[in-house]
């Protein structure tokens, strides 16, 4: 049974901001891009699109270099979360790539400019690739230090009146506490964002908790590691957490 049968259930939203590790893109790999991984996960954005779901995507550069490390290596901060921006933009290229060799339309915006290689972000063009039905690849955070992607996702959310932002991480939840450390973790099936802050839950910073509070935008938190993991949590499937505006 194809995604489009109408027997299927209908996706849960519109239109969402994917918020897509770097790390995801390593695969077993201890850096860089893994490319069936790379592969894969286009293939499940494409699905998405193929729902009728608008999708941006924002995604991390872990996997080639983090903000922080670099700071705590001596690396002054605003320098090194400067050089992990690139890094986001890197991957986004390499996304960009990915989808269009499956002939899904898709365009890197970039908050840092680099015109040269792909298309400064603005609100306008990215709505205007959206309704064009194409997969927007949202690079360089916020252009600015000292804010991490999970808050540049949440901001761009907001920006473009996304229905949802999708945090696709290693683990399938928010749990308790971290499962890779304590079998006995217990998963939440769903929480509100004053939850999530007053829990300190550490699966996105509290500033992106915070803006999505503040514009009511739903965040699902699920693990990307397998196959059609994506569409499965757009369609209520799959083990995820969700964390909703209070009523």
């Amino acid at each position: 049974m194809s995604l489009q049968d109408p027997a299927q259930p209908e996706p849960l939203f519109k239109r969402v901001v994917i918020k897509l590790s770097g790390e995801a893109l390593m695969g077993r790999q201890a850096h860089g891009l893994d490319m069936p991984t790379l592969k894969r996960i286009a293939g499940d954005l494409k699905i998405t699109r193929d729902m009728g779901v608008q999708v941006a995507v924002v995604i991390g550069g872990g996997n080639f270099f983090r903000g922080l490390a670099g700071a705590d290596k001596g690396i002054e901060r605003a320098r090194a979360d400067s050089i992990g921006m690139l890094a986001t933009v890197m991957n986004a290229l390499a996304m960009e790539g990915a989808l269009e060799e499956i002939g899904q339309p898709a365009r890197v915006l970039s908050a840092v400019a680099m015109p040269s290689v792909c298309q400064p972000y603005s609100r306008q063009a990215a709505l205007a690739h959206l309704v064009k039905r194409r997969v927007i690849l949202l690079a360089g955070g916020t252009g600015n230090p000292f804010f991490t992607t999970d808050t540049g996702a949440a901001l761009r959310a907001a920006e473009l009146s996304a229905n949802a932002v999708m945090k696709a991480t290693q683990v399938d939840g928010i749990y308790t506490e971290d499962p890779k450390k304590n079998a006995n973790a217990r998963r939440y099936e769903r929480l509100t964002h004053d939850q999530a802050i007053e829990q300190n839950l550490a699966v996105m910073d509290t500033a992106a908790f915070a803006l999505a509070r503040e514009n009511r935008i739903p965040i699902i938190v699920f693990s990307v590691n397998e196959p059609g993991a994506i569409p499965a949590a757009l369609l209520g499937q799959g083990r995820a957490t969700y964390v909703m505006p209070a009523a």
